[in-house]
């Protein structure tokens, strides 16, 4: 597989706004825990605005005003589980997993904890795609730093420079370059910005193995 002609050993993909669209759970699943840990209720805004954070841990944190336990943590994680139903599949990302996993090793690093990322994926169908999931918990910096998409290059057996991180938000796409991988933007996700530093774009899923070659 070659991507603007450089062969692609591996694939590594974000999860939220690239693969599935979480808006109808995840919020939901952070206000319950919050409010259940004794913080106040937080809007959908309030909460997408801290995804930047990292993982639960860090979010729950600042939404709760006080450092997030283990219980809140499992909290939230349950409270996913049971709102999980929610999360839809972008059109096209199934198909495109399928035949991609087909070709090269395909790898996942999300801010999202290993575990929600696990709930998620499970729920929607998406986790027999993956030979590896990296989660925001596991990394002690969140995107853009590199840490996360080396992470998942390394356990894929993947050389950063030979590998590509697919992911709709400028976050996605720094921590891309600065890992040396190339960036590629989904231009479908809810986060994509066309000023963003990506390499190549895909306008919708199926334009990614084209772009691949």
């Amino acid at each position: 597989m070659a991507l603007a002609g450089v062969p692609v050993a591996g694939l590594v993909f974000d999860m939220d706004g690239t693969l599935i669209e979480s808006h109808a759970a995840v919020p939901a699943a952070y206000r319950a825990a919050v409010v259940a840990g004794g913080g106040r209720e937080h809007t959908d805004e309030e909460i997408i605005a801290g995804y930047p954070l990292g993982a639960p841990a860090a979010l729950l944190t600042a939404l709760l005003g006080r450092p997030a336990s283990d219980t809140d943590v499992a909290r939230y994680h349950d409270e996913l589980a049971s709102v999980a139903d929610r999360v839809t599949v972008y059109d096209g990302v199934a198909a495109l997993l399928t035949e991609a996993a087909r070709r090269v090793p395909v790898g996942l690093f999300t801010g999202a904890s290993h575990a929600a990322a696990e709930i998620l994926l499970d729920r929607t169908g998406l986790a027999e795609h993956f030979t590896v999931v990296v989660g925001g918990d596991e990394v002690d910096r969140p995107k853009p730093d590199p840490e996360g998409v080396l992470l998942a290059c390394r356990r894929l057996g993947v050389e950063p420079g030979r590998s590509a991180y697919v992911g709709d938000s400028t976050l996605d796409l720094r921590a891309a370059r600065s890992a040396g991988a190339r960036s590629v933007a989904a231009g479908w996700g809810h986060q994509y910005d066309p000023s963003g530093p990506a390499d190549l774009t895909a306008v919708h899923p199926s334009n990614l193995l084209a772009l691949l070659g």
